[in-house]
């Protein structure tokens, strides 16, 4: 199905050096934030947009530095344990990382006017790690019915073997000046072999006898970092507003491992003193085993800057309202990737001149390649209600929705009209929901806890594998997200103006694992569900003066 398009990309003659670089699912992979901040604002599961008063908000509702009397500085650090779990359907692979994080540091300065009107103006500036992207899974995927080099063969049909023939000189790392890398590479690895006596048709390894499994790992790896410059003010102690200039730093890597083990495949073979792969060398195929794996590595860095609005309304002491308003961050970033394989053939039956083949390709001759493009990411809206009992209560909910399906990509200001089709066959809004209360125990203690849940960002049509995946480049493997939960809870301690602050958080998102995009009419490609699971001790440590 992906071939058309493909063409249409080459006959239209779309830049090589960006065509198939980034795909919607890198796009979404870098749009995602994640609760991170003081431990007060994550034991309440971030349910803070009518309250204020944190150094967390001004990253969510900037309104929250009008509720500010008094000047702030405080910082967050913390340790989060990882594990995931990747299952086939019959057996539970388990992984499991530790890592230290400092989450937030921040200064709030507010001045004291004097006046019944506005009586009180403040300003701050903090550091927030709006997300860690780290996850790591892996495992085997038992029984296949499917193969990559299958996939890869359908979309290669029609393209002559001169253009996949490997060559000097071919310079982008995922689309070379006549056909995309993954085609190209499964060509010079064997992956896909000529039909007999044709020079634009191919077999792939996966026949009506092959049985096998396949092997996976996913690494992700990385960060945004967040500095933001905040101003807001307090309109007769009722109406409570603020504004908020973010700089993002983004660091994003990706290494996907894919292997399979065939037995009984349709394996290419070698003949003595030839020269496999040359445009006139015909290659013989026969019955054998296959092991073969690709190997793919992706960075994607830059920076961004986004805007947010936000007020608070206190018609009376015991009710809060707030709402605020995010504009997605515009990034402008660099993706470096590099693409290699490794192959076995073992024939059963070799003829007397006959001979095994192993080695391995890759992309652009080993050097990496590298794309520059603007991104955008979702707009946000969140809308909050909070309520007050006596000083020594709160509960406060809040909704939030983020519009994944506004995301977008552009190489030189020029919008990438392919993804932005694919972004919106893929992802929809996505509506998460925040509830957190405390209570004071004392006027020194206080008890906290939280619950967030967030819906799956992707479409019913590609979860149930409706619709073609386009992804980037070699890269034909992606993960969909689904529903996401967090349950947290702490305590704090204040005594005049020091406060320490703890939280515990729990996370929990599944994710489907597909090898390569699903075609009609053809067996189903490996899948394998994935549930990552995320601890998270977060301390906080600051003084009000």
């Amino acid at each position: 199905m992906k071939t058309n398009r493909f063409h249409i990309a080459v006959g239209a003659l779309m830049i090589a050096a960006t065509a198939g670089a980034q795909s919607a699912f890198d796009l979404y992979s870098i749009s995602q934030p994640d609760l991170k901040g003081t431990a007060r604002f994550m034991a309440m599961g971030g349910a803070f947009g009518a309250l204020g008063g944190d150094l967390s908000t001004l990253n969510q509702n900037p309104g929250g530095i009008g509720v500010y009397r008094s000047s702030e500085i405080g910082l967050s650090f913390g340790c989060d344990v990882k594990k995931t779990h990747f299952n086939d359907g019959d057996n539970i692979y388990k992984n499991k990382e530790k890592d230290w994080n400092f989450n937030n540091i921040g200064y709030i300065g507010t001045y004291k006017t004097g006046n019944d009107v506005v009586p009180t103006f403040s300003w701050g500036f903090t550091y927030n790690k709006a997300a860690d992207f780290r996850r790591h899974y892996k495992g085997y995927i038992d029984g296949i019915n499917n193969s990559m080099s299958n996939y890869i063969a359908n979309q290669a049909q029609g393209t002559h073997i001169d253009d996949l023939a490997a060559e000097e000189g071919m310079t982008d790392p995922y689309f070379a000046d006549r056909q995309p890398w993954m085609n190209i590479l499964a060509y010079n690895s064997y992956l896909i072999n000529p039909q007999d006596g044709s020079d634009n048709t191919y077999w792939g390894l996966f026949n009506d006898n092959t049985t096998g499994y396949s092997e996976v790992e996913v690494e992700e790896r990385g960060h945004i970092d967040e500095y933001s410059i905040s101003f807001g003010g307090n309109v007769m102690n009722t109406v409570y507003w603020g504004a908020t200039v973010g700089v993002t730093d983004l660091d994003y890597e990706n290494f996907t491992y894919y292997g399979e083990s065939l037995q009984g495949a349709s394996v290419a073979y070698d003949v003595k003193n030839s020269n496999p792969r040359e445009p006139e060398y015909i290659t013989y195929v026969g019955d054998g085993d296959a092991d073969w794996n690709i190997k793919n590595r992706l960075r994607i860095s830059g920076t961004g800057v986004n805007f947010k609005l936000g007020a608070i309304l206190k018609p009376v002491n015991e009710l809060r309202i707030g709402l605020a308003f995010h504009t997605p961050t515009f990034y402008n970033l660099t993706s470096e990737y590099y693409a290699e394989t490794n192959y076995k053939y073992y024939a059963y039956n070799l003829p007397v001149a006959g001979r095994d083949i192993e080695g391995w390709a890759e992309t652009n001759e080993g050097c990496i390649g590298r794309t520059d493009f603007e991104a955008r990411t979702p707009w946000r809206f969140i809308g909050s209600i909070a309520g007050v009992v006596g000083g020594r209560a709160i509960l406060s909910f809040d909704y939030e929705r983020a519009m994944y399906d506004g995301m977008r990509i552009s190489y030189d200001y020029d919008e990438d009209r392919y993804i932005t089709s694919d972004v919106k066959t893929y992802f929809k809004p996505s509506d998460i929901f925040r509830v957190g209360g405390e209570l004071k125990v004392t006027p020194q203690f206080s008890l906290r806890a939280g619950y967030s849940y967030q819906t799956a960002p992707t479409t019913k049509d590609i979860q149930d594998h409706k619709v073609d995946a386009y992804t980037a480049g070699t890269r034909l493997s992606y993960s969909l997200d689904n529903d996401m939960q967090t349950v947290s809870a702490g305590l704090g301690y204040r005594y005049k103006g020091f406060y320490l602050d703890m939280a515990y958080v729990h996370k929990q998102r599944k994710s489907e694992f597909v090898a390569f995009s699903s075609e009609e009419g053809e067996p189903y490609p490996p899948t394998a569900s994935v549930k990552d699971r995320n601890d998270q001790v977060v301390i906080s440590l600051g003084l009000k003066f």
